[in-house]
């Protein structure tokens, strides 16, 4: 049985769902597909307030992505710190920061002409 395509969008909520389990902050969703020569369509982008809490978000994330659509990261990297863990589902890769070295790298400016979603969590 061929596995099933998953969709980006749905890719892209239990990501979201995964960083707002362990209360990830500041999410953004830059939508790259109008851009030429991206590496993948989406970044997601988020922060925690310690490594402890970067780990959390990843663990969160792999997990639920891992349990809900029987989906694994291509390639994850910059776990051995926990300042900026990227997750790299292919078509869809999320930044996990710390807030500082969010603000140092500032990727949304990087990827300026992307479509910006934020997303507003209520904790």
């Amino acid at each position: 049985m061929a596995k099933e395509k998953i969709s980006p969008d749905q890719l892209i909520s239990v990501i979201i769902n995964g960083i707002e389990d362990v209360k990830g902050k500041e999410i953004s969703i830059l939508d790259l597909r109008d851009i030429e020569n991206t590496v993948c369509d989406y970044f997601i982008i988020c922060e925690g307030t310690s490594n402890t809490q970067v780990n959390a978000i990843v663990n969160s994330i792999q997990k639920k992505v891992s349990k809900e659509l029987k989906d694994n990261p291509w390639h994850t990297e910059g776990l051995d710190n926990a300042e900026w863990v990227l997750i790299d589902y292919v078509n869809v890769v999320v930044h996990v920061f710390q807030k500082h070295i969010r603000e140092y790298y500032d990727i949304e400016s990087l990827w300026g002409d992307a479509k910006t979603t934020v997303i507003e969590t209520s904790y």
